[in-house]
């Protein structure tokens, strides 16, 4: 199998370096429209060598591990791929993109999102096993061909990966409450903080619980930007619906009211019940 990333930042940088690990794939290429990555990419030996987009389509199989606005402009200049091509996208929301797969390539593609990933970003952050291990979300299989299909979890299931179903408005409104807000939160926590704190008072002071808390703050602000755009109206309710908690816990020790507080702080552990 030949494969070719579009893409070479953490996502696709990483999965460049665990399926070359794979017996049954034999070359591993790579595209990035930043030059600085394609070259990074190869002097930390991520591809076995840099391509032209032209050269991507020869591949068997395609991965597209660049933000969302990028895979549905990628999509449309991979319309002429072979039938029997495999596309898969590794977006953060999904329902846009599946939305916008031209209609000549539908059988080809099959929409993925794999629930992994650092605060870091670029081709120097990629890291060998980052996938494996970790769940990766697989939508609307039923627009996909059987072929498409059979080597997607082929792959996804020799990086040891968990495989889940859904439709793909499904996934954006969960990815809303278990990433994109917690992404929000990390951004405002930091803003919040550096607005009130000169740096030296932070360095000091700031101990596991903020540093845990605010690490989402340094991922890639153009690539959340992004996701934040596409799944707009899913994030804004959840951010919403965190407001309401919030405000109750303020009104509750604004008004002595220790014991909701505790029942608020007690709910919470229950979090780790599902995590066992």
């Amino acid at each position: 199998m030949n494969i070719a990333i579009i893409g070479l930042g953490l996502m696709g940088g990483s999965l460049a370096l665990s399926l070359q690990k794979l017996d049954f794939v034999e070359s591993v290429v790579g595209y990035d429209h930043n030059e600085n990555h394609q070259t990074t990419a190869l002097e930390l030996n991520l591809v076995h060598k840099i391509v032209s987009f032209e050269q991507v389509k020869k591949a068997d199989v395609i991965f597209l591990a660049i933000p969302v606005n990028g895979v549905i402009a990628a999509l449309e200049n991979l319309k002429d791929v072979s039938e029997t091509t495999t596309i898969i996208d590794l977006g953060s929301t999904k329902e846009k993109i599946v939305a916008s797969v031209p209609k000549e390539i539908r059988k080809n593609f099959v929409a993925a999102h794999p629930m992994t990933g650092t605060e870091n970003f670029g081709p120097q952050a990629a890291i060998e096993g980052l996938y494996e291990d970790k769940v990766v979300v697989l939508c609307n299989l039923e627009d996909s061909g059987e072929l498409q299909c059979t080597k997607t979890k082929q792959i996804f299931k020799a990086l040891n990966m968990k495989k889940i179903f859904m439709k793909a408005h499904e996934h954006d409104r969960h990815a809303a409450f278990i990433s994109h807000m917690p992404h929000a939160i990390s951004y405002s926590l930091a803003n919040t903080v550096m607005k009130q704190e000169n740096k030296h008072n932070i360095l000091a002071l700031a101990a596991g619980g903020f540093r845990s808390m605010s690490r989402l703050a340094k991922s890639s602000p153009n690539m959340w930007e992004d996701i934040f755009r596409q799944n707009k109206a899913n994030i804004l309710e959840a951010i919403e619906l965190f407001e309401n908690e919030l405000s109750n816990m303020k009104t509750a020790i604004e008004n002595d009211e220790w014991d909701a507080v505790h029942k608020g702080m007690s709910d919470g552990n229950k979090l780790y019940d599902i995590f066992k």
